[in-house]
């Protein structure tokens, strides 16, 4: 298990959060197969919620209101000191930044981008929310990578954040979807999440199968949502 209760370095994964255009039903979806509870969180973007596993703060989910045209997607966030000085950065480095930097009352202030290969991401700039409590547990993130066709994706992320920050990064690996930062998630059991998933509603993108970093599957919920999920280290 990794707690984390204070602020991260620049650069550091540090929260999820889906926006979906039915956040009843993704409450349920994650809530049954993860373990979450939910509270209120900032609404500077709308209705948003913040997930919790035993108390422990872990992703936020946010309402997208139908026929606005943007996919249901986790965005990975990534901890910065200054959150207007690296949206700059971004621009500078032909990204786009797409929401903000806004203030998301005093959890922190936060921005929206993409890279020069149109993965979304965003930027957290944290007051008294830094971010998730736990991670590496069963319903806890475990960590983020990017699919990109961008071979210099690093460089880009470097000059933005700031070099070195470990990042997993894989060039070419775009067979469920565009270039995009996927969020892992800790379970149990992969093969019994997956057959959940199926059973709650969601889909099964990829089967089960072993890795370097354990056995892994790909999701999606009943809306959309894709994300990964990955054994527990025993």
């Amino acid at each position: 298990m990794t707690a984390v209760k204070a602020r991260v370095a620049q650069g550091t994964p540090c929260w999820v959060s889906l926006m979906t255009d039915d956040l009843e039903g993704a409450k349920t979806f994650y809530r049954a197969l993860l373990g979450w509870e939910f509270g209120p969180g900032p609404s500077q973007l709308g209705v948003y919620v913040r997930a919790t596993l035993n108390g422990a703060k872990v992703a936020g989910l946010g309402d997208q209101p139908l026929g606005t045209g943007h996919p249901v997607e986790w965005t990975t966030y990534f901890a910065v000191d200054q959150a207007d000085d690296v949206a700059q950065r971004i621009r500078e480095c032909g990204g786009t930044v797409a929401v903000g930097p806004l203030q998301a009352a005093d959890a922190g202030r936060l921005a929206i981008a993409s890279d020069i290969a149109g993965a979304v991401f965003g930027l957290w700039q944290g007051e008294q929310h830094h971010g998730w409590d736990v991670r590496n547990v069963p319903g806890a993130p475990a960590w983020a990578e990017l699919l990109t066709p961008d071979r210099e994706a690093d460089a880009f992320y470097d000059t933005v954040f700031g070099p070195g920050v470990e990042r997993t990064v894989r060039p070419g690996d775009l067979r469920d979807g565009p270039p995009r930062w996927r969020v892992h998630f800790t379970v149990a059991d992969p093969d019994l999440t997956a057959t959940q998933a199926e059973r709650l509603g969601g889909r099964v993108l990829v089967a089960p199968h072993d890795t370097e970093r354990g056995r892994v599957a790909r999701l999606a919920d009943p809306q959309g949502g894709r994300f990964s999920v990955v054994g527990a280290a025993l």
